[in-house]
């Protein structure tokens, strides 16, 4: 049995998402999913495994979290899981702290889920996090990274584990992206923004860059999706305001439950990050045979491939300069792109080989 203790499986980001579809990928093995706060249906629904026990801490303040330290240590005495996958800083510090308690040979594996582009755009809590599991990196039986940048930072950061490997994100190709179904005429010009509003996601330089393409492509069109980017967030107003951005060229939408129809309605996918580990909504929106413009963040570079175009992160021009040049591709130009896009994610990326990877190096402990 695999024990899975996350942060937060009550939220919608790349780590929830991907641990909800390898639960859906190993429908005929017992596991078990601990949250350090909540659970939500939503990533219930997205695992739709049966067989996935689930328990939620609730561990909300530090009294709290030395509890769900306790209750955790007594699950795996009880449960005597073959392996304890922790994902994030947060689970991998409890989880490693926990197994010490068990006092159980268990062993326990570090799913690390960020780079450290940009350290300053993380909560202070996070800082801690990070700092906590750099002392107890030697105690970890392994360590999986979702990115090369990911390993390549935290070693300099000084995280000690010779047993490490780089795991990316898995997909499943949609079946609306067929390659006879590739768009064939030039980009319609609506561009689009997957992204909780997060300091790290770096909404401000999106909003300035899509204003200054506007200056010269004046019929594009933005779309942003994400918790927080919604008109009644006086925040999210305030940058579009700034950024000089009318509001009548960008559709805030906020959090999205139909990602597949946000992708049908958008020609090329935008990434304005500070900081990522591995960027799922670059891959999700490739396998729809979309372009991207992405900062040089995580491992967006190696994803993209020569189906996008990436730049540093922090420049509003550079960001906007990049989205013109996909903007002025031909017509076939484009199809081409898409396609190569499409294959990418075909040929490196399926869940099917992600999973496969996973099962082959828990299967070393």
């Amino acid at each position: 049995m695999i024990l899975h203790l996350i942060t937060n499986f009550s939220a919608s980001a790349g780590a929830e998402t991907m641990l909800a579809r390898l639960l859906k990928a190993s429908p005929d093995e017992r596991v078990m999913v601990v949250s350090l706060l909540d659970i939500s249906a939503r990533n219930r629904d997205l695992a739709g495994n049966p067989r996935v026990e689930y328990v939620a801490l609730g561990a909300r303040s530090l009294p709290a979290i030395i509890q769900g330290t306790m209750r955790l240590a007594q699950i795996i005495r009880q449960e005597k899981p073959s392996v304890l996958l922790c994902w994030m800083y947060h689970a991998m510090v409890v989880g490693t702290l926990a197994a010490k308690l068990s006092r159980r040979a268990t062993p326990v594996i570090w799913n690390v889920r960020q780079s450290l582009d940009d350290v300053a755009s993380l909560s202070r809590s996070s800082h801690l996090a990070i700092a906590a599991a750099k002392v107890l990196s030697g105690s970890a039986s392994g360590i999986i990274y979702n990115s090369s940048r990911a390993r390549d930072m935290h070693g300099a950061y000084g995280y000690r584990n010779l047993n490490s490997v780089v795991i990316p994100n898995g997909f499943e190709i949609p079946a609306v992206a067929t390659h006879h179904q590739v768009p064939d005429q030039a980009p319609a010009r609506r561009i689009g923004i997957v992204a909780r509003f997060h300091p790290q996601k770096d909404h401000a330089t999106f909003f300035r860059a899509a204003a200054s393409v506007l200056r010269t492509h004046p019929d594009t069109r933005f779309l942003a999706a994400g918790r927080g980017l919604a008109w009644d967030n006086p925040e999210v107003v305030r940058l579009i305001t700034d950024a000089g951005l009318p509001s009548e060229a960008i559709d805030l939408r906020g959090e999205v439950a139909d990602m597949e129809d946000f992708y049908r309605n958008i020609d090329i996918l935008a990434l304005s990050s500070r900081t990522e580990g591995f960027p799922n909504v670059v891959a999700e929106a490739m396998s729809y045979a979309k372009m991207v413009v992405a900062t040089d963040v995580g491992d967006a570079a190696e994803v993209a491939g020569n189906a996008g175009i990436v730049v540093p992160a922090r420049d509003p021009e550079a960001f906007a300069d990049a989205m013109r040049k996909v903007l002025d591709l031909s017509p076939e130009e484009y199809a081409r792109y898409a396609h190569l896009a499409r294959d990418r994610i075909e040929s490196e990326y399926t869940l099917h080989k992600i999973e496969r990877r996973y099962s082959n190096f828990l299967r070393n402990f």
